[in-house]
């Protein structure tokens, strides 16, 4: 993979590469490195990204009702914000 790689310089430097993509998930790592004594930690994560019927599913099992789908503001057509309530 391509690391993607953000380098932020403070005492405290920090980068992000790119693990694994493999169809809905997105793995990465996010090293850490102190300057004061140069301990370095890592985090991975990874990211599961559903679809509208698999968000709409999961909100319907928890008895919530869809009032409306929208885009997120910053992020047209590329975010889901559900708002949805409980059932009377």
């Amino acid at each position: 993979m391509v690391p993607l790689r953000r380098k932020v310089t403070y005492p405290i430097q920090t980068w992000t590469d790119l693990t694994v993509v493999k169809q809905n998930l997105v793995s990465f790592q996010t090293t850490f490195v102190f300057e004061r004594d140069g301990a370095v930690l890592t985090s991975d994560s990874t990211l599961r990204f559903r679809s509208r019927a698999e968000l709409a599913d999961s909100l319907a099992a928890a008895s919530l009702i869809v009032e409306e789908l929208r885009d997120a503001p910053d992020r047209p057509r590329r975010e889901f914000v559900f708002v949805a309530h409980r059932k009377a």
